[in-house]
């Protein structure tokens, strides 16, 4: 059987039973086999029983917890399964060291912006402003440097986003709260991809705290914000696009009584099934000459960065191609 992400929208509980995981509210309860679950998203008030919660630690499962109003709020991360302590020193060694770490910093943002730029291009936008901060970014020297090239590149990227979006407004990036329906939909599903990130590290030898271009900090992995700067404009802000100019989500899908603009229950539940469609969607690998899912894309970047991290093979980032 092939595991699945599962997104739990409602409130409820997860218990255990024999080799059975069931969710419970008060539309009854749901039975879930171990062997039937890849992670677990919350994003409703989850109780887990410790049974639940062991038997998930075992089977390798990651839970991620998001609030109320949809904000990440942390991950059950297991024992690691792939423990590797040569990687793991060689990792920490390539963030210690000055060019080392320059260089996979600037691998992350060229990739984002050659990612953004591929996406402005598909569609019918002018890539000129955003492909422009690569020159800033291969005279960096430093990490507060790379951050900045990669600033400029954003903020040209999203002045095209009002012309993109036909039903929505976005005028400019806000958060922590949005202020408008575009950017509540851009700040979800950033959180859900940097859980899938995160998700995907847990089955590689990678250390997820330490990270090359944000800077590690305690109580976060870092090393899923590195990863994920890839995959916004592949994953996130091509669904955002899609969902707004199809009119699947609309100003009914949204609720703004909590000082901002966030996705109410309706809408949380539209965007986490367009979400993992496109997770599970496949694209022919130019390398690997067969079908690779886009969850599976954030694997193969996670394997090369080891490879990399070994000596083993230069990292080149993951750029769109089709």
């Amino acid at each position: 059987m092939r595991r699945k992400n599962f997104y739990i929208v409602s409130d409820g509980k997860l218990k255990r039973k024999e080799n059975t995981i069931y969710f419970e509210n008060e539309e009854g309860r749901r039975p879930i086999p171990i062997s039937a679950i890849y992670a677990i998203y919350a994003l409703g008030s989850l109780t887990v029983t410790s049974k639940a919660l062991s038997y998930l630690a075992k089977e390798g499962v990651c839970v991620h917890f998001f609030n109320r109003y949809g904000f990440y709020e942390g991950s059950f991360y297991p024992r690691e399964s792939l423990v590797s302590g040569e990687v793991v020193v060689r990792q920490a060694e390539h963030y210690l060291d000055r060019d080392k770490r320059l260089y996979l910093a600037k691998a992350f943002v060229e990739g984002s912006i050659m990612n953004m730029a591929r996406v402005l291009r598909k569609n019918g936008e002018d890539d000129t402003e955003v492909i422009s901060a690569l020159q800033a970014l291969s005279e960096a020297e430093k990490i507060d440097e790379v951050m900045g090239a990669e600033a400029i590149a954003r903020n040209a990227y999203y002045s095209k986003f009002d012309t993109i979006l036909k039903n929505m407004k976005f005028e400019r990036r806000s958060r922590q709260p949005p202020e408008n329906e575009a950017n509540a939909m851009i700040s979800f599903g950033n959180s859900l991809l940097y859980s899938a990130v995160l998700s995907e590290i847990y089955h590689t030898q990678l250390h997820p705290a330490i990270s090359f271009l944000h800077e590690p900090l305690e109580r976060r992995f870092s090393l899923a914000l590195d990863i994920a700067e890839l995959f916004k404009p592949v994953i996130v802000d091509r669904l955002v696009f899609n969902l707004v100019n199809r009119k699947v989500v609309t100003e009914s899908d949204f609720d703004d009584r909590f000082n901002g603009v966030l996705l109410n229950e309706n809408g949380r539940k539209k965007f986490v099934k367009a979400f993992n469609e496109r997770l599970e969607k496949t694209v022919k690998h130019r390398k690997l000459k067969r079908n690779v899912s886009y969850q599976r894309l954030i694997r193969l970047e996670c394997y090369k960065l080891v490879k990399h991290i070994l000596n083993a093979e230069k990292y080149r980032p993951f750029v769109m191609w089709w």
